[in-house]
């Protein structure tokens, strides 16, 4: 009747008391059948092995590792490689797992069937962070005799040393090589820029950034050179004007003096040198050599004037004994003087020449110092960023080689055995005590089950509330029945398994 009406607990009891024997023989069968079944299935055996990580032993303040990747992405990195066929075909051969039936097993089945064998299981770190890194692992290997799950525990243990020791060695020789081919291109492109550099600098010597302050004085002085060359010339010019005239006025007397006629007198010359020393004077100042020297002149005509008559009778003399005559001694000077002054003004003309050209190039200097600085600036700064890659790499070089040679060494991070891989006392498959729990359950389960199919599949009326739902009729009075059974006397526990008496109903 179950279904039909909302059941209380004691309706649930009387199920129960029905029908006990569907529930106690499942009970009892249930942990008997799965003891038996732990007892035929083949004995499995787990060897373990616990691995550690065990830091560089060098401080990292002083040597930089090369790996810097997570031992999480590396377990499972060298997990693929150690699991292949490559590598779980020899441990197959070498140890002869799998000889029940092997001959007629593609080798592709028995490595699967090892790979699924073998359990590496990562230890949690203490601290819950989310990159924290893992301090080791686990190494189960799950086989059908001890011995060997030991051994090929032990040999998949050593395979994953000795692969994290050629994984972090290859790794820092890769490091290295990559790190040496950037170095040679770095120190290319900084050659590049280096003579690029040097070949600006050659070709704008002169204008480069910090000579501009240079280039403004060396202007204003060769500015002010000119303006002296230029008055020197000036200068020159006057003198030789001048010189030119008292060399033609001394010219013109000599020739009168040698055609007869009669020749300026000493106090003529006088007259003549005084009105030139005025002149001078007018000009320059009172130290200048001309005027020093036109007063030199003067004075020495006012000493000749006493003797002039006898000076003049005497060259006559030596005139007519010697032969030809030649300039006098005053001509000769003034044209001596005529040619120094025309040396100088050449010489002056010259250096005008080579300070306006040097200006002009001084001037272009100038000019073009705020592009030269620009280009110059660009240039250095891509040599400033080659030279700091270079550098760069440089000491990345440096650091990888150091921590290569660390890693050969077997300095660096590595893997050590903890508890290596026991010898298993008792099989870790099928567990007895466990196969019987669940035999129970099993069998509880289904008692439980057989109950409630057969309950729902039975119409039996047993009591007034059944026949009340059934008919949908109340019912008046209930027969009770006067003898009981010895058995229905019982109490307790034993009590509540013995089957109550029935009554009889009457409905109206």
């Amino acid at each position: 009747m179950i279904g039909h009406y909302d059941m209380s607990m004691d309706d649930y009891l009387a199920i129960l008391r029905r029908r006990r024997w569907l529930l106690l023989v499942p009970l009892v069968l249930g942990p008997v059948l799965g003891y038996g079944v732990a007892k035929l299935i083949p004995a499995q055996y787990t060897s373990t092995t616990l691995v550690l990580v065990e830091q560089q032993k060098v401080p990292v303040s002083f040597v930089q590792p090369v790996i810097n990747d997570m031992l999480n992405q590396r377990l499972m990195t060298m997990q693929e490689q150690i699991l292949s066929r490559s590598r779980l075909q020899p441990i197959i051969e070498k140890f002869g797992l799998f000889k029940e039936g092997a001959e007629n097993r593609p080798m592709e089945e028995l490595v699967a069937r090892l790979r699924n064998s073998i359990v590496v299981t990562p230890i949690r770190p203490v601290v819950r962070a989310r990159d924290a890194e893992y301090p080791g692992f686990f190494i189960s290997y799950t086989g059908a005799d001890a011995k060997t799950a030991q051994q090929v525990c032990s040999e998949i243990t050593s395979e994953f040393m000795k692969e994290n020791v050629v994984h972090r060695e290859k790794a820092a020789a890769g490091t290295t090589e990559f790190l040496e081919k950037q170095v040679g291109e770095a120190k290319q492109k900084l050659d590049e820029k280096d003579k690029t550099l040097a070949v600006f600098k050659q070709t704008y010597i002169g204008q480069l950034p910090g000579q501009e302050q240079g280039n403004w004085n060396l202007l204003m002085s060769k500015t002010g050179q000119l303006e002296a060359a230029t008055q020197a010339v000036s200068r020159g010019q006057q003198d030789k004007a001048y010189i030119e005239a008292m060399l033609a006025q001394q010219v013109a007397a000599w020739e009168a003096t040698k055609s007869g006629q009669n020749p300026l007198t000493l106090e003529q010359q006088l007259a003549s040198q005084e009105e030139a020393l005025i002149s001078l004077e007018a000009r320059y100042t009172a130290d200048h050599p001309d005027v020093i020297k036109a007063r030199n002149d003067v004075m020495a005509l006012r000493r000749r004037i006493a003797g002039a008559h006898d000076s003049e009778k005497a060259a006559q003399k030596k005139s007519d004994s010697v032969g030809p005559v030649t300039e006098p001694a005053q001509i000769q000077q003034l044209r001596a003087q005529v040619h120094q002054v025309e040396q100088l003004i050449k010489e002056k003309t010259r250096d005008q020449e080579v300070l306006q050209k040097d200006i002009r190039v001084l001037q272009a200097r100038v000019q073009l110092s705020p592009v030269v600085e620009q280009q110059y600036k660009e240039l250095t700064r891509d040599y400033e960023t080659a030279l700091g890659s270079y550098n760069d790499l440089l000491r990345k070089k440096t650091q990888s080689e150091i921590a290569g040679d660390l890693e050969r060494r077997q300095q660096g991070e590595q893997f050590r055995v903890i508890d290596p891989a026991n010898l298993p006392a008792r099989p870790s498959f099928p567990d007895p005590l466990l196969f019987s729990g669940g035999g129970l359950g099993a069998g509880l389960a289904i008692g439980m089950g057989l109950i409630l199919l057969l309950e729902s599949r039975d119409r039996a009326l047993r009591t007034e509330r059944d026949i009340e739902v059934l008919l949908g009729l109340p019912t008046l009075a209930v027969i009770p029945i006067l003898q009981e059974s010895k058995a229905g006397k019982g109490k307790g526990w034993f009590g509540f398994w013995k089957k109550p008496q029935t009554a009889k109903g009457l409905t109206a």
